[in-house]
């Protein structure tokens, strides 16, 4: 294991589940292959909220894709992160929001999108769909393509 990794506090250790909301649980390492793109997929099949207005769970699927840059996110923190929305209130859409900007000020991707596969409640499903590409760069461009081609149908 290298320096970095030793710091890393949440791998190896027993750690509490979140009982609130807690970006700040996020670890990184560095990223060992910078020198090309490819894909990192993240799929938590149990993510759990509240909705804000009438407290009753929300669950869902989450997917997150992203090519990671110089630092990647270490996957018990994500984990626990995801976790720490159990006891949060937001919207759905508000929920994918908060996940892609906590992601990307942690970790500066080269792209990344987060897509939520929420339970129908009420007859309804929501599949909020959100993403980033670095600024000024072809991870921009690939942005705006895949928003603009994106589909839940196919999900």
């Amino acid at each position: 294991m290298n320096k970095e990794n030793k710091e890393l506090q949440s791998l190896g250790h027993s750690t509490p589940v979140p009982e609130k909301y807690m970006p700040e649980i996020l670890e990184t390492f560095e990223n060992q292959h910078q020198d090309r793109d490819y894909w990192v997929q993240f799929n938590c099949d149990e993510f759990t909220t509240l909705c804000p207005i009438t407290g009753q769970p929300d669950f869902a699927k989450i997917k997150i894709l992203y090519i990671p840059d110089k630092r990647m996110v270490e996957s018990k923190s994500l984990k626990l992160y995801l976790f720490s929305f159990r006891n949060q209130g937001n919207f759905h859409e508000d929920c994918i929001n908060l996940i892609i900007n906590d992601l990307i000020k942690s970790l500066q991707p080269r792209y990344i999108e987060v897509i939520g596969l929420f339970v129908p409640r009420g007859g309804i499903s929501i599949y909020p769909y959100v993403n980033y590409g670095k600024p000024e760069t072809g991870y921009e461009k690939l942005a705006q393509e895949r928003m603009s081609h994106h589909s839940c149908l196919s999900l």
